[in-house]
C-alpha cells in the first residue's frame, strides 16, 4: 500500500478535523502518500482531490467542522455513482479510503469495498446513533454545548419563574437529550426511545410547583416532535407562560472537547493501522476503553441499543 485518501461525509461534527489530522500524520509517518478528498462523495465523483502534507493539517485539531468540507450526495447512492467514485480512486492510484461520517457514509464505504477499494469508516456524528460503538466523534462536544445552553436558560427561567422547553438535535436518537438532561438537571426529558405522555410531564411540573419550584426545564429530542408544538400543548393544558428554545445547528459547531479530540486522534491513527494490515470494509468502534474493528455490514444491520437505566435515573433525580 502506497497511497490512501480520506474524506468526510454527511453532517459535520466537532472532532472531524482531529481525525483528518491523525489519518494524514500517521499515514505520512508510515511513508504513505495521503490524498484529501473535498466535499465527501460528491467531491470524489468530481475528482476534487489534493495531496496532503504535515502543514495541511496544522492548527486544525482545535477547530470544529471539517477542513475537507462535507456534502450529501444522492447520486453516489446509485451503482453508477459508486462505480464512478471507484474509478476516480483508481485514476489517482489510491489503494484505500478512510471515510469519516455516519451510517449513510458507511453505506458508501461498503459499496466501494465491494468494488475492490479497501475502506475503513470512522464514526463521526453528534447524534451518537451508530450501533456497535459506545461513542461517536462529536457527541461529547454537542452534549457540552447543550449543557452550557441549559445552564444559561435556567438562569432566566429562574428569574422569570417560567417553564422552558428546549429542543435538541439527535435525529431519531435520544442520546444528546438523555445525557444533557441528566447532567443538566432537566425536570423532564422527552426522547424517541420512550413514549411521550403529556399528562406525565404535566404531573411532574405540578409536583414541582407543590414543593415550591417556580421554574422548569423540559428537554425535547427532535425525534419526538417539534419543541414549539410541545410548548403550545403544555401552555394550553396549564395556562402557564411557556417559552421554547430550539438550539439547532449550534450543537454541531464549536471547538471539540478534549474527549472528542483524543477519541478522533486515536480513531484516525487506528484506521491507518487497519489499512496497513489489509483490513477493509470495517468501522472503528469504541467498546469500553478499547478501539475495535467492526464489519460495516454488521454495524449497519445491528439494532441500535439505548441505556434506559440512565433515562430512568434522570427521572428519579429530577423529582
Amino acid at each position: 500500500m502506497e497511497k490512501i485518501a480520506v474524506l468526510t461525509s454527511g453532517g459535520d461534527s466537532p472532532g472531524m478535523n482531529a481525525a483528518i489530522r491523525a489519518v494524514v500524520r500517521k499515514g505520512l509517518y508510515h511513508g504513505l502518500e495521503v490524498i484529501g478528498i473535498k466535499h465527501g462523495y460528491a467531491g470524489l465523483m468530481r475528482g476534487e482531490m489534493e495531496v496532503m502534507d504535515l502543514g495541511s493539517v496544522a492548527d486544525i485539531i482545535q477547530r470544529g467542522g471539517t477542513k475537507l468540507y462535507t456534502a450529501r450526495c444522492e447520486e453516489f447512492k446509485t451503482p453508477t455513482g459508486q462505480a464512478q467514485g471507484a474509478a476516480r480512486l483508481r485514476e489517482w492510484g489510491i489503494d484505500a479510503l478512510v471515510v469519516i461520517g455516519g451510517d449513510g457514509s458507511f453505506r458508501g464505504a461498503r459499496a466501494l469495498s465491494a468494488l475492490g477499494i479497501n475502506t475503513v469508516g470512522i464514526p463521526g456524528t453528534i447524534d451518537n446513533d451508530i450501533p456497535c460503538t459506545d461513542y461517536t466523534i462529536g457527541f461529547d462536544t454537542a452534549v457540552n454545548t447543550v449543557i452550557e445552553a441549559i445552564d444559561k436558560i435556567r438562569d432566566t427561567a429562574t428569574s422569570h419563574e417560567r417553564t422552558y422547553v428546549v429542543e435538541v438535535m439527535g435525529r431519531n436518537a435520544g442520546d444528546i437529550a438523555m445525557i444533557a438532561g441528566l447532567a443538566g438537571g432537566a425536570e423532564s426529558i422527552l426522547i424517541p426511545e420512550a413514549p411521550f405522555q403529556l399528562p406525565e410531564v404535566l404531573q411532574r411540573l405540578q409536583h414541582g410547583i407543590e414543593r415550591g419550584k417556580r421554574h422548569s426545564i423540559i428537554l425535547v429530542a427532535e425525534g419526538v416532535g417539534h419543541g414549539m408544538k410541545i410548548g403550545e400543548q403544555i401552555s394550553e393544558a396549564t395556562g402557564w407562560e411557556v417559552r421554547v428554545t430550539v438550539l439547532g445547528h449550534l450543537q454541531r459547531g464549536g471547538s471539540p472537547t478534549a474527549f472528542d479530540r483524543a477519541l478522533a486522534s486515536r480513531m484516525g491513527a487506528f484506521a491507518i493501522d487497519l489499512l496497513l494490515q489489509g483490513t477493509t470494509s470495517v468501522m472503528i468502534g469504541v467498546r469500553g476503553q478499547q478501539l475495535v474493528p467492526i464489519d460495516i455490514e454488521e454495524a449497519l444491520r445491528t439494532p441500535r441499543s439505548f441505556d434506559m437505566s440512565l433515562y430512568e435515573l434522570a427521572g428519579i433525580l429530577s423529582i
